[in-house]
This record gives structure tokens, sequence and C-alpha cells, in this order.
């Protein structure tokens, strides 16, 4: 969850519409499909409501990106979350911790301003449990994978067969 894991490159070329540049701008894979069904000019109104945005400005202009938030994770153990510059690591398995970053100036992540931004903290907490409210649980899949239990992280732990028939636990550590 940290930027050296997330934060990665990417290049698009189309001659005569993209400018030769470098673009600074947060930009996500789901913004892909609505980028790309604008710029064929096709409608996503009978579509579910997507989480992405059209950002063809922002790759072809360089124009600011309409993507003011972007969640990196969010799971029962842990959230992390971006709000403009401001990044929150959410931990909540005990002992639970919270990291604050200002990625514009530190982004490196080494200077957490947890305990000098409460307020900010609270506020981009208050918006992770929105988001995680508002989630729907995926629909490919869903049939073929049944959860047996949790494991104190509240990831899933599946059954598997050891080659012997007889099922065992699997879990992440397996």
């Amino acid at each position: 969850m940290f930027e050296g894991g997330t934060l990665v490159c990417a290049f698009a070329n189309w001659p005569g519409h993209i400018q030769p540049q470098e673009v600074d701008e947060v930009i996500h894979v789901v913004d892909i499909y609505p980028t790309l069904t604008a710029l064929a000019d096709a409608s996503t109104a009978k579509c579910k409501p997507l989480d992405g945005l059209n950002v063809w400005e922002s790759i072809a202009r360089g124009e600011p990106s309409p993507r003011d938030e972007f969640f990196y994770n969010i799971e029962p153990f842990r959230a992390a979350m971006r709000q403009g510059d401001w990044k929150l690591i959410w931990r909540t398995t005990l002992p639970s911790s919270v990291d604050l970053y200002n990625l514009a100036e530190d982004p490196y992540e080494q200077n957490n301003l947890a305990a000098t931004e409460p307020e900010l903290v609270a506020s981009m907490q208050r918006r992770i449990n929105e988001a995680a409210n508002d989630a729907q649980k995926p629909l490919f899949f869903a049939d073929q994978f049944k959860v047996v239990m949790r494991n104190m992280n509240g990831e899933p732990v599946l059954p598997y067969e050891n080659g012997f028939g007889e099922a065992e636990q699997f879990t992440s550590e397996h």
C-alpha cells in the first residue's frame, strides 16, 4: 500500500492526438474504460455506476486529473486512500495504527503526520467507511469459491485437498 508498490509509469502513443509530454497525474486502471468509451463517443448510461473517470484530457494534454481521490485498498483489517496530495494508511488489527503522508512534500512516505492532522485523519477514515459500505461483492467467481471461515485478519480461509483426498485449510501462509 506504499507508493513503491503502487506508483507505476505508463505510456500512451497516438500520433496527432497525444502530445509528446510527461504527465504526472493520478490515473487508475478503472479510468481506462470510461476514457475509451468517451473517445468512441459511446454512452455508459445503461451501465451500472462506474468507479472510473474519463481522463483523456490528462493523458492527451496534461490537464489536471479529474480524479481527486483514490482507494489503494479496502479490507476489514486495513485500508489506504489518497485525497489530493494526502495519503492515509489505516491498519485496524491490534495494535491498530494510522499513517498520514503529504505525498507532494514526502513522496517516500517517511514523515507520518497522523498525530498533527487528526481532523484530516478522521475525515479520510469516514470516507473509507463510506466507500466500504457502498462496495459491492464481485460478480465473477462468486459461486465458485466458498469461504469456510475467516482468519483473525478477516481474510478468507478456503478448503483444498492435500493430495490424499483430505481437506485441509488453505490460508495466505500456506
